[in-house]
Formats: structure tokens, C-alpha cells, sequence
């Protein structure tokens, strides 16, 4: 067996099974009695609440998860048996599901939750942190992180309106550092704060170099289906010794293809953006769609606002932890929001990185936060760059809105497009 052989499949290989370990952890959580911090990919917080040993659930990966194993119908309908409306967000209605369960999932059990952390990075946060709230009378903390305030405004740690708004968080931070030593019985210990910071540290570098080597020609990886199996990781192992060290591992195996041009297709024709959240239910059929084209995704705002901030390859200042830990929630937090609401000039950036032959634009049912707005942006984007763009529609849960056949039709005459539009060039060149 070569080298190549060892390690080119390596990461998704560990990453699946990390992720069936995070699992197996948490049903063994729920099945001890202990209670566990619910938060949500966009600011977590992971690395604090590991300091206080809380088992860390992420109900969205939960929610997807049901999806991707081909259940979410059974988890939506009992929700909207309940009493839950089919137009709000199916990852809402899934988690109600698991709740009404005793945390019945299909990859295990799921602990009850003993506090609810969430930003302000998704409207749907608060609502849905509401729900644990009455079901189990734990306390939800609120951290209310300002946006940016237009776009392209990305000021400096030392800028004035960046610093009004660092202490503000950092003021929040440390409320949260209060209630978690009274919910938990353990006192807060910096050093193990700057223990969980370090490795996210070396995570953060991983992720944002991951991005950087698919601009590589093959791509190395997909965004969409090889991505979301790097964000399972990246969210739930945020901090860990184990999560730094998978991340080294798969830079490790995306240099070695890189180096050796190998692709994550064997002939990739088509180097596409994808903006918007996977269609889950039919996820590998949707993803072999794009393939069966040569097409792969290089890039994607997915892996931009679900990655908590890692994009950004902060480092935190291990000499200032809790300081430094306020810093890169502002910072992440409020670009996982600039990723929703101002696409244009970093998809535009993008298509130059990436060298992209087309973007793809996939509003969901289940999501407006995501999804509203996409319409303009395409425009937006056709304004400023000539690319080829696509605009397909269904659910990342409800399969009941997912129609294969369409989208197949209009994916395919989206290729058709790109084949005749690259003729048109090699005919104008000849």
C-alpha cells in the first residue's frame, strides 16, 4: 500500500468516525443523567463550556443528522402533530421531536439540556432556545453580538467601534463565566480555558488553510459533501485535543493531494460556489447531480457562517484568554451574520480565488434567515461579475418539498449552459 493509499481518504474516514463517537458520548451522557449545554454553531462557545465539563449539544447537526439518515419526515410530523406549523424552520420541529422523545435520535440519545447558550446570529435562536426554556425550566443566556454595520465594514481590533462593541461582549462573556460555575458546582479555571483556546487554536489554523488549499487545480475537496463532514468535526469538537488534531491530519492529507494533483473528481470540469444550506434529504443524490457534470463545489457560504469563525483563522491570545475569547466571538459572530446579509463582495472575491465557473444559489422552505434575500443577491453579484448562476429550490429537512426531478432538469440545463458558454470562448479564441 503507497503513501497516496494511507492518506487520501483519511479525513473523511476519521471525520465519520468522530462523529460517531461524539454521538456515543453524548447517549452515554443521557443515559448517566447528566445534563448538557445546548448552543448553536454560530458562536458556541465551545471552549468555555468544556471548562465547566458540560457535554456540549448542537440541536442544529442533531436536526440535520435526521435528515441525512432519512427520518426527518417521522420527526416533522409529530412536531406538527403537536402543534408546531409546517412553515416554521425544520430544524425547530425536529428537535421538538427529539425533545418529546426523551432524546430519541437516530445516532443515540441526546442529554437534556442543563442551560441554553445562543447569539443573537440567527433570529431563530431565541424562539427555539424558548422552547427548552419552558419544557424544562433551565436557564438560556443571550448573547447579543452587534453586526457589522454595512458592508465591507471589517474594522481592526483597534478601531473605536470595534472596541465599544468588544466590551460589550466581553461584559456578557463574563455573566455567562458566573451563571455556568452556578449551573455546573465547578468553579471557573483559566488555565483550562486557555487549554481549550489552544487546541482551537490549531483548529481554526487547520480550517482556514483547508479553504486555502481548494483553490488547488483539481480541487482537493467538496465544499458541499466532504465539507459538511469537516463541519461536524470542526463544531463538535471545538477545543478538544482530539478536534487539533484532526484538523492537522486532514491539512496533512489536502497538502499531499494538492502536491500530486489529486482531485476530488477524477475529471473535474466545473469549479461552482454554492451559497445557501445542503439539501439533506436526498444529500448524496443532490451532490451527485453536480458530479455526474465533472462539477464540484470549491467553495461555500456554508462553510463560512456554519464553521463558527474558524474561516477566519483567528488565534486567540492565550496571554489574555478570557479577553481574547470575547474578541473571537465578536469577530466570528459577526461575520457568520455578514455571510448571510452582505454575499456579494466575498462571493465576487471568491469567483477570482477560486477560479468558480458558476455559483449556486439554494433558498430553503425551512429557512428565510438564510434563504431571504438570495434573489437579490444573485442580481447583485450579476452586477459586478459576469458568472453563470443557478437558482434551484427545496428543504434542508422536508422532503415533502423536495422534487428531484426538478431540480435535475434545471441543474442539467445549467450545465448545458456552461458547456455551450465554454464552447463560445474556445470559438472566439480559435
Amino acid at each position: 500500500m503507497t503513501e497516496t493509499d494511507t492518506i487520501v481518504g483519511r479525513g473523511n474516514r476519521d471525520g465519520a468516525q468522530l462523529f460517531r463517537t461524539w454521538f456515543e458520548g453524548l447517549t452515554a451522557s443521557a443515559e448517566q443523567g447528566q445534563s448538557a449545554a445546548y448552543v448553536f454553531v454560530m458562536g458556541s462557545l465551545a471552549e468555555l463550556l468544556r471548562v465547566f465539563e458540560f457535554p456540549i449539544v448542537f440541536p442544529e447537526i442533531n436536526s440535520l443528522q435526521t435528515a441525512v439518515r432519512r427520518v426527518a419526515h417521522e420527526y416533522l410530523d409529530e412536531a406538527e402533530d403537536y402543534g408546531y406549523s409546517p412553515d416554521i424552520c425544520g430544524y425547530v420541529k425536529a428537535d421538538v421531536a427529539v425533545q418529546l422523545r426523551g432524546g430519541e435520535h437516530p445516532m443515540g440519545r441526546i442529554p437534556r439540556p442543563a442551560l441554553a447558550v445562543y447569539t443573537n446570529a440567527c433570529n431563530t435562536y431565541i424562539k427555539w432556545a424558548e422552547i427548552w426554556e419552558r419544557m424544562y425550566q433551565v436557564p438560556v443566556f443571550t448573547l447579543d453580538v452587534p453586526g457589522a454595520r454595512a458592508d465591507g465594514q471589517s474594522p481592526g481590533l483597534g478601531d473605536p467601534v470595534l472596541e465599544n462593541d468588544r466590551r460589550y461582549v466581553l461584559a456578557q462573556l463574563r455573566e455567562l463565566i458566573a451563571l455556568c460555575e452556578r449551573v455546573s458546582g465547578i468553579r471557573f479555571d483559566v488555565d483550562r480555558l486557555r487549554e481549550h483556546l489552544a487546541h482551537a487554536n490549531t483548529m481554526q489554523r487547520g480550517w482556514q488553510r483547508l479553504l486555502e488549499l481548494n483553490a488547488s487545480r483539481p480541487s482537493v475537496f467538496n465544499a458541499l459533501s466532504d465539507g459538511t463532514i469537516f463541519l461536524g468535526v470542526a463544531n463538535g469538537f471545538r477545543g478538544t485535543a482530539e478536534g487539533a488534531r484532526y484538523f492537522t491530519e486532514l491539512v496533512e492529507e489536502m497538502e499531499h493531494k494538492a502536491a500530486r494533483g489529486i482531485g476530488t473528481l477524477t475529471d473535474e470540469q466545473y469549479r461552482l460556489l454554492f451559497v445557501g444550506v445542503p439539501c439533506y434529504p436526498i444529500f448524496r443524490r443532490f451532490n451527485e447531480l453536480f458530479t455526474e457534470w465533472g462539477g464540484t463545489f470549491v467553495n461555500s457560504t456554508y462553510l463560512w457562517f456554519a464553521s463558527g469563525g474558524a474561516n477566519l483563522g483567528f488565534q486567540y491570545d492565550l496571554a489574555r484568554p478570557v479577553e481574547s475569547l470575547a474578541d473571537g466571538l465578536l469577530l466570528g459572530v459577526r461575520d457568520a451574520m455578514t455571510s448571510m446579509f452582505f454575499q456579494t463582495r466575498i462571493l465576487d472575491e471568491m469567483c477570482e480565488a477560486f477560479a468558480a465557473d458558476g455559483v449556486v444559489y439554494h433558498p430553503i422552505k425551512s429557512c428565510r434567515t438564510v434563504s431571504t434575500g438570495l434573489a437579490d443577491s444573485r442580481r447583485a453579484l450579476a452586477q459586478v461579475r459576469d458568472i453563470p448562476s443557478l437558482f434551484i429550490e427545496s428543504d434542508m429537512m422536508d422532503r415533502r418539498v423536495v422534487a428531484e426531478a426538478q431540480l435535475k432538469n434545471r441543474i442539467d440545463a445549467f450545465f448545458e449552459g456552461l458547456a455551450a458558454r465554454r464552447d463560445q470562448v474556445a470559438a472566439r479564441g480559435a
